[in-house]
Parts: C-alpha cells; sequence; structure tokens
C-alpha cells in the first residue's frame, strides 16, 4: 500500500515508510537510512533524463533506491556488502512488484560505475572511521577501508562522461572530484545535487 501511494505521488511519512523493515533495522532509520523527502528530491534530480540508470553507493536497508523506484521512472540500483541486507531488500521489490529497482552484494571496489549514469551517496563509509556509527558487527572496519573504498569512489566519478549526475547526502566538498560542478543544495545544505563538466 505504501508504494502505491507513493506511485500516486502521495504524502507518505518515513514512520510508515519504516514499517517495511524488522524492528533492528527501523531502530536504524534516523541516523542509517534517507528520509523520505530527501529521497525523493535527489531521485528526481538524478531521474531527469530518459534513460536514467542510478547507482545508490553503499545502499544499506535500500531505503533511497526503493523510493526512487516507486516516485519516477529511473532504474535504481543499489550495492549493498551486508548480504542479508540485500536479500531483505530484493524480498521487499518482489512482494512490492517493483521492476526497476535491485540491489546487488558486492563490495564497491567490484563494481564497475560505467554501467550507470547517475550516482547517490549518503556518506556510506563513515562507519569505518565512527564505532558509533557501526550498523552491526557483521562486516570489517576500519580506516584502511574508509580510504580504499573513497580512493576507488573518488577515482571511478572522477572517470565518468561528461553530464554525470551525483546527488550526496552528508558527504563534504573535499569527498568530491574538482571535476564535478555543484550546481545547487538544500535541506540546510546536506543535500547536495552534482553535475560532470570536466
Amino acid at each position: 500500500m505504501i508504494f502505491e501511494c507513493m506511485k500516486l505521488n502521495m504524502d507518505v511519512k518515513d514512520e510508515e515508510f519504516n514499517l517495511i523493515y524488522p524492528e533492528g533495522l527501523r531502530n536504524l532509520a534516523t541516523r542509517h537510512w534517507t528520509p523520505i523527502a530527501i529521497a525523493k528530491q535527489a531521485a528526481e534530480f538524478l531521474t531527469d533524463s530518459p534513460g536514467a540508470n542510478v547507482l545508490d553507493i553503499g545502499s544499506g536497508a535500500g531505503k533511497f533506491c526503493l523510493i526512487g523506484a516507486a516516485y519516477t521512472k529511473g532504474h535504481f540500483t543499489g550495492v549493498e556488502y551486508r548480504e542479508y541486507l540485500c536479500r531483505l531488500c530484493n524480498h521487499i521489490t518482489d512482494c512490492h512488484h517493483l521492476h526497476n529497482v535491485k540491489f546487488i552484494h558486492s563490495n564497491i571496489t567490484k563494481i564497475n560505475f560505467r554501467k550507470y549514469n547517475a550516482f547517490y551517496f549518503f556518506n556510506s563509509f563513515h562507519e569505518n572511521i565512527d564505532s558509533s556509527a557501526a550498523i552491526d558487527n557483521s562486516v570489517a572496519l576500519g580506516l584502511d577501508l574508509y580510504t580504499l573504498y573513497f580512493q576507488y569512489v573518488h577515482e571511478q566519478l572522477d572517470e565518468m562522461p561528461v553530464g554525470t549526475r551525483l546527488a550526496t547526502y552528508w558527504a563534504t566538498l573535499s569527498q568530491i572530484p574538482p571535476t564535478y560542478k555543484l550546481l545547487s543544495t538544500s535541506f540546510n545544505g546536506l543535500l547536495k545535487m552534482w553535475v560532470k563538466t570536466s
């Protein structure tokens, strides 16, 4: 019912949406899962042109991709290192008949960014340097991994063609390659919209 409401562009509250998750994941929502208002605005920006193929870099419980798939006609792929989260997200897409979204269980360093033309990044690797931000203890964390992941993402984004779109939430300017131009900000500067210009 929630996704049907979204497809009709009806307002849905985060508290309602988060009920699709088990209680343990609902408890993480405030800190780790993208709020609906943020996800909707970012998804609309990233799918502004036909054939938009969006990659969520570290999709977690899949909230951004699920919302984007319901509110827009773009195609969304979430990549997540925790296998149980991918299984859950794909189960949700099947149960709610969302055909323009899928979730991949993989390390981000195994993903070829060239398969996509738009990207969403919600500071996915922060838990590697902030123990209070850890989702759980099911994967290895640490400064070395934080550096590895950021270098890979930075390089991949930098190699994308001109016109590539990027939306970031809770990311710093230094995390984005200088080849991207900041087009706009919202939500007190937390959500930033970028396009690759060189």
